[in-house]
């Protein structure tokens, strides 16, 4: 398929700077379930589109502050160095987009804030670099969080600074494990009395971990999706998530992903029939329309960027054209979009 195929216009300032207040009330689109089918409502009003026996299906990755400032040592030279870390490989070594990157050489050595150092193993394509760091394990987590900042995607990043509010705004109140260098978005409206509405409607949640890597922001680069290449992330499913998915779907129970994250790995682990395996590993899948969704029945998702692999993944779900008459319905309406956007709740074609 051509990457144009899923191109459209987006005005700038329906780009989203801050999250809604409170998270829960933030604009929801309902798309389907009969086509075409669209319908304006809140992020509140999730409980009365499900029903008991259905189950969420969460992303409990953390956020951390995964943007580096630093000074390229060579020899006598210095040089500013900014590095995005976007992969752990081992308790000491991480996977970054590093910039500017042309003249960087393996073996030098980038000194961060508050002592932290890290050597270049490896130069690849693209800016990405390996780095070994000068602490390990935990104590490099701690390291990470009193040096780096939160990496805010760049089409917010170029028109703001961080600051502190987004220690806790670009995180869901369910994160859980230390890893991730973007938020599982969709999380993002989640609040406690959300939670409980859905608790009292008899919906199942399950919590899975999906790392999400600095790549979700790389355009594709190609003229045609079958030339693009994924970077992996790294992913788990418990035998327990697996299993109270599985019997829920043998009762008739839908299977809703928060977050295209969730949705990704899911899909990673299903079997050709829709049974999910449990899973501990990388995964690169690329969903694109014309693939077989085998688990997910619904998604909750925020607004994506033109040509991005997020709105071809949404696509598969329906249809591209469809799609694209939604996310018209949602520019001519004003619905925030990006991470701290509003969100959709897309039905599986069919469903």
């Amino acid at each position: 398929m051509r990457v144009d195929d899923f191109d459209f216009d987006l005005p700038e300032e329906l780009i989203a700077l801050r999250p809604a207040r409170p998270r829960d009330s933030a604009r929801m689109l309902v798309i389907g379930p009969g086509h075409n089918a669209l319908a304006d409502h809140s992020v509140s009003t999730l409980p009365s589109f499900l029903r008991q026996g259905d189950v969420l299906v969460f992303n409990d990755t953390r956020v951390i502050p995964a943007r580096l400032f630093g000074t390229r040592l060579r020899a006598e030279a210095r040089a500013k160095i900014e590095a995005l870390l976007h992969k752990r490989e081992t308790g000491d070594t991480w996977r970054a987009f590093v910039r500017p990157a042309k003249k960087l050489k393996t073996g030098e050595r980038i000194d961060f804030a508050n002592g932290l150092t890290a050597r270049v193993e490896e130069k690849g394509e693209g800016g990405e670099a390996l780095l070994r760091f000068s602490e390990n394990a935990a104590a490099l987590d701690a390291a990470i969080a009193h040096a780096g900042e939160m990496p805010l995607p760049p089409y917010i990043a170029r028109k703001r600074p961080t600051d502190e509010a987004d220690f806790s705004d670009y995180q869901t109140m369910y994160a859980k494990h230390l890893g991730a260098v973007a938020a599982p978005t969709a999380g993002l409206h989640f609040t406690p009395k959300l939670m409980a509405g859905l608790e009292t409607r008899g919906v199942t949640t399950v919590r899975l971990t999906l790392h999400v890597g600095a790549g979700t922001f790389l355009p594709v680069a190609v003229d045609d999706t079958d030339a693009h290449k994924m970077h992996a992330e790294w992913g788990e499913i418990t035998a327990a998530a697996a299993a109270t998915i599985n019997e829920a779907k043998a009762q008739g129970g839908r299977i809703i992903a928060v977050g295209t994250t969730s949705m990704r790995l899911l899909e990673s682990a299903a079997t050709e029939d829709g049974l999910v395996n449990a899973f501990s590993g990388d995964t690169d899948i690329f969903i694109t329309p014309g693939k077989t969704i085998r688990v997910v029945d619904m998604l909750m998702t925020n607004f994506h960027l033109p040509r991005s692999t997020l709105f071809m993944l949404v696509s598969a779900l329906r249809d591209t054209d469809e799609m694209k008459r939604a996310y018209a319905h949602a520019i001519a309406h004003k619905y925030r979009f990006y991470s701290y956007g509003d969100t959709s709740l897309i039905y599986r074609a069919g469903t």
